[in-house]
């Protein structure tokens, strides 16, 4: 029994860089990043008989970071905590100066976006997921992850090409990309 449980404590380690930047890229806050990847691994251990072997672990986990952080949403908007977009982790970049624009560009651009998108987009295009994982990951149906990648890809070449990157959010219409009146 104890060499299942430290294949799956293995396991579970090698998933920590990829929860990480997941969850980095979902709060924009190393701090709150640390404490929800903390809690997924908490959760995952003490639900490990739950994962049946040879499933993709890593979606199980994702799905568990997902759900605490949908968790963690909800109770801040019930205790009135405003949740900050502002603090954002720098996204590291090459020494080339204009890659690192780019890539500073883009991580602005990226929290314009609505939360489903960028949930999507980071699955799909950081991540590497294929639509069925996010699908389940987020728990909505896989035309819903096509909806929102595609608004989403949409929406981030408007951005960058247009420099929509500078509009206040609350300025902002996420649905389709216009400045409220």
């Amino acid at each position: 029994m104890s060499d299942i449980m430290s294949d799956f404590a293995r396991l579970l380690e090698d998933q920590i860089p990829r929860l990480r930047r997941y969850a980095r890229a979902l709060t924009r806050d190393s701090t709150r990043a640390d404490d929800l990847v903390q809690s997924c691994l908490v959760r995952a251990l003490a639900k490990q008989h739950l994962w049946e072997p040879g499933t993709d672990l890593r979606a199980w986990l994702f799905t568990i970071l997902h759900n605490q952080h949908v968790n963690d949403r909800r109770s801040a908007l019930r205790e009135s905590v405003c949740i900050s977009g502002e603090a954002s982790m720098p996204i590291p970049a090459a020494p080339n100066a204009i890659a690192s624009l780019e890539l500073r560009d883009l991580e602005r651009a990226m929290t314009i976006l609505p939360e489903e998108q960028r949930q999507v987009i980071l699955l799909v295009g950081l991540e590497g997921m294929r639509y069925e994982e996010v699908a389940r990951i987020l728990d909505v149906p896989v035309g819903t992850v096509r909806s929102r990648l595609s608004r989403g890809r949409r929406m981030l070449r408007r951005i960058m090409e247009g420099g929509l990157g500078t509009i206040p959010r609350e300025r902002y219409e996420p649905v389709y990309g216009r400045r409220a009146a």
